[in-house]
């Protein structure tokens, strides 16, 4: 199986990754701090459970198909960025009233774990990013290949829960504070509108 050098490498790796500043960061960043830090780690969760689905893509070459067809990538890009629009639409109108006034969330659990689900699984650029990047680690000589893919995949979703868990704990600990104010809020409401425009714009004109 991998070594255990070869993993401390990878998950060294795959935190600071989880650390650069990068659109599923600040997209648990604001949700944590719109809806309370138990928020941000449903949705943390959910992005997690997206990279999931890119692993098992990975390891059975379904991600692929993404990278050679243009078709398959506009198409789910397309339907990326028109989620991350209607999530912008939803919070410009949302103003102050839809803000918890304590750690309760205003969307549900399940909604919220949804939206990160649905954020990163629509992302044909993390499943282009785990084709290029999981097998690097991966040996053909140490056995199977796909089981070496869906090891590591594990292992850089743990480390991405560690990382998002962070970012929720601090965002959730801003909103606090943020949402004693209602100006506060309806500007945070606009803040996470701006971001979900800014990350549909940057999903529509990525290329592969």
């Amino acid at each position: 199986m991998i070594p255990i050098e070869v993993l401390s490498v990878f998950f060294v790796a795959a935190v600071a990754l989880g650390l650069a500043p990068g659109p599923d960061n600040i997209f648990v960043l604001t949700q944590s701090a719109l809806h309370g830090r138990f928020a941000g780690l449903l949705v943390s969760l959910g992005l997690c459970t997206g990279l999931v689905v890119h692993t098992v893509a990975v390891a059975f070459g379904v991600a692929a198909i993404f990278e050679t067809s243009a078709l398959a990538f506009t198409v789910l890009k397309v339907v990326g960025a028109g989620y991350l629009l209607f999530l912008a639409y939803q919070a410009f109108r949302a103003g102050s009233a839809e803000l918890p006034k304590g750690d309760g969330p205003v969307l549900s659990g399940f909604a919220l774990y949804r939206r990160g689900i649905v954020m990163n699984v629509t992302n044909p650029k993390v499943a282009i990013f785990f084709l290029a990047f999981l097998p690097q680690f991966a040996d053909p000589a140490r056995g199977s290949v796909p089981l070496q893919i869906l090891v590591l995949g594990a292992l850089f979703i743990v480390a991405t829960i560690l990382v998002f868990g962070a970012v929720a704990l601090g965002g959730g600990l801003l909103g606090s504070y943020l949402r004693r104010s209602t100006k506060a809020q309806i500007w945070l409401n606009r803040l996470a509108g701006t971001v979900f425009v800014v990350l549909a714009a940057r999903l529509a004109i990525a290329e592969r």
